[in-house]
């Protein structure tokens, strides 16, 4: 069995790369994130443009009509660039709208998603670290939404949010609220990675439409979700690498340049080495995804508590590498580093992922 791309899969991985290589820099990067909304516009209309985010959505909404594994490999270039902006949360959503919302709403819907006109994201997260749909608190009452979420990527951006909740009868469903009805307050949340903002958000009386189509659309967001996220590492862990070898072959100390000694060698070989294997990991969740409908949840947790693990790691030992400048603020590499925080922590960690795969494994 082949698991290579596809030809059109390397042109577009290509042609996404190159963009974001002129278009967003470290320099631009660090200009969008220190505006409030850490959002630009042009950016985001530029990334509409090149298809981005139409990639999952049908043909007669005015998508691609692609799979998961084409919006993997955008998010892994988006992790390689760490480009800010409301990608992930936008993708979400839109898995959310076309696995559970009815054909009446995704006509209505879908078109403007899929151009970027319009931009949606998730809520998801509440207090106590709860990732896990059985343990929120959010319901609805019928016609109301009540309850708080964190972690909200771009609350304060996004038109609207499709928001997970229990109905009357203590099912977990997802329900979309527009940012701006009533009832609805957005509040920034302070957290270690600048390039994506979250926020709070609190819902008191906040008239919501039910998805109503398959009910199991939640469980199918959670596990792109994990992809999405799992992706992005190994696009942020491929360029953290990268940006260690070239100055482990520039910085001298003692007389040489420190790539000469043995022990930076095999570090930065090992760092390779487990970056080869997971491209491969991911790759196949994300082709389970579509195609493995029976194995994609549990191979989505695995990818997300091994990549997003191996992020962490690759950020910590590619800053001891730099040394010194290695934490500065004026080098880039920390970038990354708070870019990983963020891919560990949103969705649960890699403990909560890892129970999570072995009870779906029946261990």
């Amino acid at each position: 069995m082949d698991f290579g791309l596809s030809a059109d899969q390397v042109l577009f991985q290509t042609t996404l790369r190159r963009f974001l290589a002129e278009k967003c820099p470290t320099t631009r990067v660090r200009t969008i994130m220190e505006t409030e909304t850490a959002h630009d516009p042009d950016l985001w209309r530029d990334l509409a443009a090149l298809g981005v985010t139409g990639l999952l959505v049908p043909v007669e909404y005015g998508g691609s009509g692609q799979e998961l594994l084409d919006l993997a490999l955008a998010a892994e270039e988006l992790g390689y660039a760490c480009t800010p902006g409301p990608f992930l949360g936008h993708a979400l959503a839109t898995v959310c709208v076309l696995e559970g919302a009815s054909d009446a709403q995704k006509k209505d819907w879908l078109p403007a998603m899929a151009s970027g006109e319009v931009v949606a994201t998730v809520a998801w997260g509440e207090a106590g670290s709860q990732w896990n749909p059985e343990a929120w608190n959010t319901r609805f009452d019928g016609k109301e939404l009540t309850g708080e979420k964190l972690f909200v990527p771009y609350g304060n951006v996004a038109d609207f949010l499709c928001v997970g909740a229990k109905d009357p009868a203590g099912e977990v469903r997802l329900y979309r609220v527009d940012r701006d009805a009533p009832g609805v307050t957005v509040r920034a949340l302070s957290v270690v990675d600048m390039t994506r903002k979250v926020q709070h958000v609190r819902f008191d009386n906040a008239p919501a439409t039910l998805l109503d189509g398959a009910p199991e659309a939640l469980s199918r967001a959670i596990d792109a979700g994990c992809i999405l996220v799992a992706a992005d590492a190994f696009g942020g862990s491929r360029r953290c690498l990268e940006m260690t070898v070239e100055y482990a072959k520039t910085r001298e100390q003692f007389g040489q340049v420190i790539g000469a000694f043995q022990a930076v060698k095999h570090q930065l070989a090992n760092m390779a080495c487990e970056l080869e294997p997971a491209l491969s990991l991911w790759w196949y969740a994300a082709h389970a995804y579509d195609h493995i409908r029976d194995q994609a949840p549990r191979h989505a947790a695995m990818v997300k508590a091994h990549l997003t693990d191996l992020f962490d790691r690759v950020t910590r030992d590619a800053t001891e590498l730099h040394g010194g400048i290695g934490f500065t603020w004026e080098y880039d590499l920390h970038l990354w580093f708070r870019r990983a925080i963020f891919d560990r922590g949103f969705l649960g960690d890699a403990q909560y992922h890892r129970e999570r795969a072995a009870r779906l494994a029946g261990w």
